[in-house]
């Protein structure tokens, strides 16, 4: 409809595709932070020498167990930290009406 009114590629995409799509996009946010660390503590379970995931385990082959627990604890705490970043970003979108 947009382009029988004549509307250009920017303006579909500023003014249809993003808006449409945002709420898509936040909640694609939300569920890829959790990811990113996995990601992240996996390759340092492979080949770091230091970090969280060399904490874990290091810990886990000398039987440190606090070790392990602390760095599982940092580890949930960033999330959750990232996480309600998300959220208030989503917040301030929606509060702005700049997408409705």
């Amino acid at each position: 409809m947009a382009k029988t009114f004549n509307a250009t590629k920017y303006q579909i995409l500023t003014k249809i595709v993003i808006p449409s799509n945002l709420s898509t996009f936040i909640n694609s946010l939300k569920v890829n932070i959790g990811l990113s660390l996995v990601g992240v503590i996996s390759g340092e379970f492979l080949v770091s020498k230091a970090g969280l995931g060399y904490l874990i385990v290091y810990g886990g082959q000398v039987f440190k167990l606090d070790l392990v627990m602390t760095s599982v604890i940092i580890l949930g705490i960033v999330s959750g930290l990232m996480y309600l970043a998300v959220l208030l970003l989503e917040k301030f979108i929606i509060k702005t009406k700049k997408f409705k």
